[in-house]
């Protein structure tokens, strides 16, 4: 029971942290951990809990998408579809051990991405006119990752968009929603396949993670920007603290 109970708080958290700014893998993931699930297995079943977030977040930027040529959507979703299968795919072939030695870094890179994900993208943007917009291979490689580790996936993406010379935040917010969710659909039917998923806890958080999402939005303009921000980064790098603990240990 308190195992449930546990799952169903950081589902819940990561949705209403999905909503204000993204990060809710840095809950979800170590909390089926500690629970005692192994780590790759934790963490493909943690993508799944979060998955309903990006389909309910390109639905509501809709409109922005539309702005978009049906055609190079089709393109990047393709691109982003190779990417994630790859990703997830050498998730599937990871052992326990090996995903347990990476994990602490990418918890703790993911972590800086958040906390200077501004400056990242407004590094970006000033690079933009050196990179190609909507290119094939940042893309791909950052689809590899999303579809390996989810962690700071937004973050990245929205670099990844200002490097493309992309300045609407509310489009580029469409646009990585969209991605997100494409790269999820692959990933969870890999993870399904490949019998990585936890299903009893999944279907219970991706509930959770679903009403989270929902009561986010009030939380989102009560709370300091500043704030979650700072919240967000303590989990992570707590959580990244406790991983390389336990490698060390």
């Amino acid at each position: 029971m308190f195992d449930y109970l546990l799952i169903i708080l950081a589902a819940f958290g990561a949705g209403v942290l999905n909503t204000i700014a993204g990060g809710g893998t840095f809950l979800t993931f170590p909390a089926l951990v500690f629970i005692g699930v192994p780590p790759v297995i934790a963490n493909a079943t943690s993508g799944v809990a979060v998955f309903p977030g990006y389909l309910s977040g390109a639905f509501g930027f809709k409109k922005e998408l539309q702005v978009f040529d049906r055609k190079q959507l089709i393109r990047l979703s393709l691109i982003t579809i190779a990417g994630g299968l790859v990703g997830s795919l050498l998730l599937l072939v990871s052992s326990n051990d090996a995903f347990s030695i990476v994990v602490p870094f990418l918890l703790f890179g993911a972590t800086l991405t958040f906390l200077f994900g501004d400056k990242i993208r407004a590094w970006a943007e000033s690079k933009s006119r050196s990179v190609t917009p909507f290119g094939a291979f940042g893309l791909f490689l950052v689809s590899i990752y999303g579809g390996y580790f989810n962690g700071g996936l937004g973050i990245i993406l929205l670099a990844l968009f200002a490097l493309w010379a992309m300045q609407d935040i509310h489009e580029m917010n469409g646009l990585k929603n969209g991605l997100s969710f494409v790269l999820s659909a692959i990933s969870v039917a890999v993870f399904a396949i490949g019998g990585l998923i936890e299903w009893h806890y999944a279907i219970v958080m991706m509930i959770a993670a679903t009403i989270g999402g929902y009561a986010g939005a009030p939380i989102a303009r009560a709370l300091p920007k500043q704030a979650v921000r700072t919240l967000i980064a303590f989990v992570g790098f707590t959580m990244s603290a406790i991983f390389f603990w336990r490698l060390v240990a």
